[in-house]
């Protein structure tokens, strides 16, 4: 597991439940319905050998005739018919409430997951999270409408049903409750060894669930690299390790339910001589004696059931805990405590002594940002170079406060970004990342996907198509109207259907289409050709006029079109200036000039660019 989970095999099942009463409160009572239904129908099931000891005792007496013979009949099919009913009426109370908690909690912890700081997700692996918001979920919902109401009311059957025994003939039912004794001691060790194996399992399906997720994301990797027979072995031990964690649950299982079983039984054969040599002395009738075992039948159910019931009742609490320990997990993002608002947005930036550093690191590890000090002019464009791993991402991930600094404050038109709502900060700051991501959906959504328009447009504003087709043409990725339906067409996940530069030109085209007030690129361009990073960068000028833009650049060309460059060493920002006065006067500048990578060439790109060109001879001719 990525995350080291809070193991928390000390937790109580009262504790766990006090967990989860929240949820449980609004449906408190069509679950105390239900409950009452299925103990009204154990209560009946009960009855009829009752009904069974009067039949015996007077109707099959010999001379009755036959009269009390059908009354009894009846009364145990009407009993038998009213026993169906309750069992109904218990589905109907529990189902609809248990459903609609899952789905608010599924809900909840979906939002929750959305607050969380990437931070948090950083740790996670996202198989954990799937199976914590599916299967977990899922597994608490059968056991709320289902394992909670069926354990308390077999306890109860259990009880009413041993003294009913009792009170038929207390030899035979001390000879019942000596197999009791063994069952309930044997219970508390198999509480305890199978919550461990529950939990334990439960974590390996979730390891198994990411290894799937990071195979799928990762196919055309493996497939180019030929590692797909490591990769199934990889997976398959994972299985094998799950597969031997199920067993010994089911061994454990099977053990308590052949205790809980065989108990019983001996019991019942011992007081099967017992209860003939009673009835042979006349301390005991014939129909009392029906009655004690078909009793003992209505109890063996519940008896048999306790051993699935306990095992569902432990790996729901396992399941409460593993869900807890996402929701209790506390979001280091969080709104302001008194939010400030921001009339006009110009979008001047500013790093005041800004220092980071990724939480759990080592004690005597420098920060990784060490006191950043950054002015960028509203409207300005800024570079911002610096060898491989000085921290470049990490400043711009500040910005949109993906991560909170340590220390220090960054103020957007002079107000700190930790003082304004989220969404604000959001909605002023659009972000375009070097590893793009995608959604499967169609481009038009991955495009306007962070764009805000107005239910009404005033004059002059741009429609969603006229927002979408500006968006695209700024950054150049007119090829998605040669895609089979267009802009409408669905991408596949995570884009994987489109190159690199199709990808990072879309993401791009999403970024843009917000029209915000700073722009953070994270080198969204390194997969364009030059030709074509040229003109993402002249239609960003004209576009985005007036936008501040913050760009880490990884090669001259992007360098060489800044207002401004930035130079980052040592965590700090060792100079500023514009790109023709840093190469003349700083030695690191030159040294990470050179040390940027070779121009790419995004063969998409180049396609395009001859589709076009053989369009116009075609024209021209």
């Amino acid at each position: 597991m990525t995350e080291t989970a809070n193991h928390t095999e000390g937790t109580t099942l009262l504790a766990s439940l006090k967990k989860l009463s929240p949820q449980l409160k609004p449906i408190i009572w069509p679950l105390i319905w239900g409950l009452l239904s299925a103990l009204a129908a154990s209560v009946v099931a009960l009855m009829i050998p009752q009904v069974y000891r009067v039949l015996v005792n007077t109707a099959l007496q010999p001379g009755n005739g036959t009269g009390g013979l059908w009354v009894g009949v009846g009364v145990v099919l009407g009993l038998g018919i009213v026993e169906a009913g309750l069992i109904a009426l218990r589905r109907q109370f529990v189902i609809v409430p248990a459903t609609t908690v899952e789905t608010k909690m599924r809900t909840s912890f979906y939002r929750h997951l959305q607050q969380l700081a990437v931070e948090f997700h950083d740790r996670w692996g996202s198989g954990q999270l799937l199976s914590r918001a599916m299967s977990d979920l899922n597994f608490m919902r059968r056991w709320m409408a289902f394992g909670a109401i069926m354990l308390v009311v077999t306890s109860l059957t259990v009880v009413i049903g041993v003294s009913l025994m009792f009170s038929m003939s207390w030899q035979l039912g001390l000879i019942f409750m000596a197999a009791a004794v063994p069952i309930v001691i044997f219970g508390f060790r198999f509480r305890r060894a199978y919550s461990r194996v529950s939990r334990r399992s439960q974590d390996q399906a979730g390891d198994l669930a990411t290894a799937v997720e990071e195979s799928v994301h990762g196919i055309r990797v493996l497939k180019a690299f030929g590692r797909g027979r490591e990769a199934l072995d990889a997976f398959a031990e994972q299985a094998q390790e799950l597969q031997s964690t199920e067993i010994l649950k089911a061994r454990s299982l099977a053990v308590f339910s052949l205790v809980v079983t065989l108990l019983p039984e001996l019991a019942l054969g011992a007081g099967l001589v017992v209860g003939i040599l009673l009835v042979s002395a006349g301390s005991l009738d014939v129909g009392a004696l029906v009655a004690f075992f078909a009793t003992a039948a209505v109890v063996a159910g519940p008896v048999e059931s306790m051993g699935p019931l306990m095992a569902m009742t432990l790996a729901a609490k396992t399941a409460i805990q593993r869900h807890f320990e996402v929701v209790d997990s506390v979001n280091t993002i969080t709104e302001p405590l008194v939010p400030q608002k921001l009339s006009d947005v110009r979008g001047e930036l500013v790093f005041h002594n800004v220092h980071f550093r990724y939480p759990d690191t080592a004690d005597g590890v420098p920060d990784v940002l060490n006191g950043i000090d950054l002015t960028l002019r509203a409207g300005e464009t800024m570079a911002l170079v610096g060898v491989t791993g000085c921290g470049k991402s990490t400043l711009l991930s500040l910005v949109p406060r993906l991560f909170d600094v340590t220390s220090g404050s960054i103020t957007l038109d002079g107000t700190d970004v930790r003082s304004l709502p989220l969404n604000d900060l959001r909605s002023y700051v659009s972000v375009a990342f070097e590893d793009t991501t995608l959604f499967s959906n169609s481009v038009r959504e991955n495009v306007l996907l962070g764009a805000v328009l107005p239910p009404a447009l005033s004059a002059g504003s741009l429609s969603a198509d006229g927002v979408l087709a500006q968006a695209l043409d700024t950054a150049q990725a007119d090829f998605v109207h040669m895609l089979p339906q267009g802009v409408d067409t669905l991408i596949g996940e995570e884009g994987l259907s489109l190159s690199g530069g199709q990808r990072q030109r879309i993401a791009l085209a999403r970024a843009i289409a917000v029209h915000p007030a700073v722009l953070v690129l994270d080198d969204p361009l390194s997969a364009l050709d030059v030709n074509t990073e040229e003109r993402v960068e002249a239609r960003l000028r004209k576009v985005l006029e007036g936008t501040t833009t913050l760009i880490v650049a990884h090669r001259p060309s992007t360098v060489s079109m800044a207002d401004r460059v930035a130079l980052l060493q040592d965590g700090r920002i060792a100079a500023v200036g514009t790109h023709s006065e840093l190469l003349a006067t700083n030695s690191h500048y030159r040294y990470v000039l050179a040390s940027l990578s070779e121009e790419p060439q995004d063969l998409d790109s180049d396609l395009e660019d001859d589709v076009d060109s053989e369009s116009e001879q075609k024209g021209n001719a």
